[in-house]
């Protein structure tokens, strides 16, 4: 029976290319697997699979209709993956975050290091099966290592991730810088996007002291233009935290030119948010000079304030 691949809800570009990447690795190792995702690619994903000519996944709400069996890719948490995770038989994960909320009945293969991307992972087993990557599946893994790391900037940021990115980009014969920049770019047009898009678009649930804390991220080069939208903004995070049960909701703004964030906070908990970061909350907002990254730079402070 075929396995399915996956990475979490809402995909980034690590979450779709960890699948395909790993997906490949899997059949070349004699496996029957197919990637897909948990939802439809963003602006900068598809740029990305654009730009090397690669097929968008298929997307799936659930998986027990055509498999038991499937591989995880850029997440473990049970809220993060498919609807029917509860029915199915997790055979592999490959993941560079926390391990939350994850238990199986049955012995698996479980790949995971605190690196910037999981396709910087996945680069490490492709040797460690001694598989050649090919030219388009380096750029697409290059890309996800860039979009991670927001080319190199992040904290999350490892000196492994570099010297990857790099191999990579030689394989598929790309200027790592001109083509990283470009590719961030292309994720930054929210013109074109609806408030509720906007917020959740990159959006993650976290349980923190017996509450919901959703989280989502938007990156931009123009801070001011995304909170000329601040009442719509304010409006589809109160309809999400409504029909959702969330009991915070965090948008974080992120200026992928300066690395700063202005981060929004609608919802119960303001205070424990105060908390963590040190500062007062003005009209609900807070700058986070050389804040960038979601789960290095603004959950952990967060769990340490609620717990």
């Amino acid at each position: 029976m075929k396995e399915l691949v996956f990475g979490h809800k809402n995909p980034d570009t690590d979450a779709i290319v960890a699948a395909k990447a790993y997906s490949y690795l899997l059949n070349q190792l004699g496996g029957q697997t197919e990637a897909v995702a948990l939802g439809e690619p963003n602006d900068e994903t598809r740029f990305v699979l654009d730009h090397f000519s690669e097929p968008y996944p298929r997307v799936i709400s659930e998986a027990g209709s055509e498999t038991k069996q499937v591989v995880l890719v850029d997440h473990n948490e049970s809220q993060q993956s498919v609807d029917d995770i509860s029915d199915l038989t997790v055979t592999h994960v490959i993941d560079h975050h926390r391990i939350a909320n994850f238990a199986t009945a049955a012995p698996l293969y479980y790949h995971a290091e605190p690196v910037g991307c999981s396709s910087t992972i996945i680069f490490k087993e492709f040797k460690q099966s001694g598989v050649d990557i090919p030219q388009n599946l380096a750029g697409l893994m290059l890309s996800a290592i860039i979009s991670d790391t927001l080319l190199f900037k992040s904290p999350t940021t490892t000196d492994v991730d570099i010297a990857v990115g790099k191999k990579l980009a030689e394989i598929a014969e790309v200027d790592y810088e001109e083509y990283g920049l470009a590719m961030l770019k292309a994720g930054t047009n929210l013109s074109t996007k609806t408030a509720k898009e906007l917020v959740t678009s990159d959006a993650k649930s976290f349980e923190m002291g017996n509450k919901t804390i959703r989280v989502d991220q938007v990156n931009t080069v123009d801070l001011n233009e995304v909170f000329a939208r601040e009442n719509e903004l304010r409006s589809a995070i109160e309809e999400q935290n409504k029909d959702n049960g969330y009991d915070l909701f965090l948008l974080m703004v992120t200026n992928i030119l300066d690395s700063n964030t202005r981060l929004l906070a609608i919802g119960s908990g303001q205070d424990v948010v105060e908390k963590a970061f040190g500062q007062g909350l003005a009209n609900d907002k807070m700058d986070l000079p050389g804040v960038v990254s979601r789960k290095k730079q603004v959950v952990p402070p967060l769990e340490e304030a609620f717990n």
